[in-house]
């Protein structure tokens, strides 16, 4: 009686526990498509307001409305290869808010909006940039809306010319100063540094590659590109506001700035007698005695015996006695017919056929004799032609004096379309790069992740999760079975080592079982404890056939709305060089 009584009670204090689980299952509703879009919307609802920025630089654009007026797309054609193909820079611009989390409400940014083709704008700064024992800092914004599988997202800072730059003419062809930013196709993910340096001797201009550029790190949020070029020759490339390269300009690019002082001679030529070889035959050793050039490398093993159950008269392979003959075969022109032959299922587990001794290693092989080898007495080293004073040689230590700046532009092949470009910085001041960075990139950035986290929460496989529910519900299951095994010979140790099942029979079990379980040990007695803990098992049992969660965490991505493009007629008719304005000027708002 007192055991049967004691179960009731558990009952009911399990049914405490269940309506605290249930309420604490309400308070944390999973996620749903309709939930995410809701609260993706709600944290677009509450984007801060762009504001223009008060910083003041050489040249810094946010993109405001009459960005046209600053900005001319290129009219230009380039040739592609030898067969003179041509390719002209057809990719459309637009100036237009992100289609995709976007992190400001009104910021607008230049977007390369074609797929699979060449785009090509640029911009004449207010001054032009002379860097001549300076710190130059250049950073921008990336967002690849749509992605990026293949292509380019690299600036480029164009060398000022006393002809003028021609803006309408602008293509891979027109020099640069810098070329800096990302660069994604294939197995080629890096963040390019290019430099243009003039050889103060013959005038030529060769580029200076980054050699171990870091990785580009582009994604559908906003990417923020920086770079450093110090007065003393060094340089920093950041990502995100993070170091992701430095180095010198002095050593870590290729080729390098300066060439080396000596060169080899190319009139100089080898001598006949120049001895090589480091190492010759010893001329005094000769062949032991017993050294037999003609014993063969493998023998046949003496100790073998052929295995009891080896079937000598039966064939590795018989006639496959379920093939037919095909209903298109002509014997006359097809000649007779032959089933194909299969493994004589007799000669899986034995050997088939004449038994032949096997070969093994021969002991006494030693293959063919040759003298050792000794120094060489005559060696002289591996020859190389002298060297001569490189008359080509000069000795640049201030690379970081780039040449002149007098325009930015975008000069790039993509295969995706919507790369948004924005909130670009040339200018000396790290600090105001810094301000601006969290003026704009830090505010973009962290609420571009709060939407793509809503949108996309992290994937769960559904094969993984079937196979987690499977294991929770016999784990659930042999817990089960163990508390009532204990539960019959101690009710309280049972509720002490099996919480969770206590929990979950009283969500089915409630106050009615708990009361009948009361009751019945009043009315009957000791006797019936038997008969009521199997009761409480078979309820169990039931219970746990009803008790699994069905729940679906899973949320819908949020729809990404492509953003239209806009016309030609964006582009604003000007003179073929542009005018540069003589005074700084500042973006205005949005």
């Amino acid at each position: 009686m007192a055991r049967t009584f004691t179960l009731g009670l558990v009952g009911l204090i399990a049914l405490s526990s269940a309506i605290s689980m249930v309420h604490a299952h309400e308070e944390q509703k999973p996620f749903t498509a309709d939930s995410d879009k809701l609260a993706t919307d709600d944290a677009a609802f509450r984007l801060a307001e762009f504001q223009a920025t008060s910083i003041k630089a050489p040249f810094l654009e946010q993109f405001a409305t009459k960005w046209s007026d600053r900005w001319t797309a290129s009219e230009a054609t380039k040739e592609s290869n030898a067969e003179g193909e041509v390719f002209s820079y057809v990719g459309q611009w637009s100036v237009e808010e992100p289609s995709v989390y976007p992190g400001l409400k009104n910021d607008l940014g230049l977007v390369a909006k074609s797929a699979a083709a060449h785009h090509a704008i640029s911009a004449s700064l207010p001054e032009v940039v002379d860097n001549k024992d300076k710190t130059l800092v250049v950073q921008y914004e990336v967002k690849a809306q749509d992605g990026l599988e293949c292509g380019g997202a690299y600036m480029k800072l164009l060398t000022e010319s006393p002809q003028g730059i021609k803006f309408k003419e602008f293509s891979n062809d027109t020099p640069y100063t810098i070329m800096f930013g990302p660069d994604k196709c294939g197995a080629t993910d890096k963040v390019h540094f290019i430099f243009r340096h003039k050889n103060p001797i013959t005038g030529v201009h060769e580029e200076k590659h980054l050699q171990s550029a870091p990785l580009s790190k582009l994604s559908k949020r906003t990417t923020l590109y920086t770079l450093i070029v110090n007065p003393d020759q060094t340089f920093e490339i950041k990502v995100n506001g993070e170091s992701a390269a430095s180095g010198s300009l002095l050593e870590n690019f290729q080729p390098p700035v300066n060439p080396a002082k000596e060169i080899d001679d190319a009139s100089d030529s080898k001598p006949a007698n120049w001895v090589e070889e480091a190492s010759i035959p010893d001329p005094k050793a000769t062949k032991p005695e017993d050294w037999d050039e003609d014993a063969p490398t493998t023998i046949l093993d003496e100790n073998a015996t052929k295995p009891a159950d080896w079937l000598e008269d039966e064939a590795a392979e018989i006639p496959d006695l379920e093939a037919v003959k095909p209903e298109d075969w002509d014997d006359e022109e097809d000649g007779d017919w032959v089933p194909v032959s299969v493994p004589n299922p007799k000669c899986e587990s034995n050997g088939c056929g004449p038994w032949v001794r096997p070969r093994i290693s021969n002991p006494a092989y030693k293959g063919k004799w040759s003298a050792p080898l000794i120094d060489n007495p005559d060696y002289k080293g591996v020859w190389a032609p002298r060297k001569i004073p490189n008359p080509g040689f000069f000795e640049d230590l201030l690379p970081a004096n780039f040449e002149k700046i007098g325009a930015v532009g975008f000069e790039i092949w993509t295969m995706q379309k919507d790369i948004l470009f924005d909130n670009i910085y040339i200018g000396h001041s790290v600090a105001d790069a810094q301000s601006l960075a969290a003026e704009t990139w830090e505010i973009k950035y962290k609420a571009e992740k709060e939407q793509e986290e809503l949108a996309s929460p992290t994937p769960k496989s559904e094969d993984k999760a079937s196979k987690n529910e499977e294991s929770i519900v016999q784990f659930l299951m042999r817990q089960s079975r163990e508390f009532i095994t204990v539960a019959r010979e101690d009710p309280m140790q049972a509720m002490t080592s099996y919480p969770l099942i206590v929990s979950g029979l009283a969500g089915v079990v409630g106050v009615s079982f708990g009361l009948m379980l009361i009751i019945m040990g009043l009315m009957h007695g000791d006797p019936e404890s038997k008969r009521s803990s199997a009761a409480a098992a078979a309820a169990a049992g039931k219970t746990k056939k009803t008790d699994a969660a069905t729940a679906d965490d899973k949320a819908e991505d949020v729809s990404r709305v492509d953003a239209d493009e806009e016309g030609d007629d964006e582009f604003k008719e000007e003179p073929v060089v542009r005018k540069r304005a003589t005074a700084v000027t500042s973006t205005s708002n949005k």
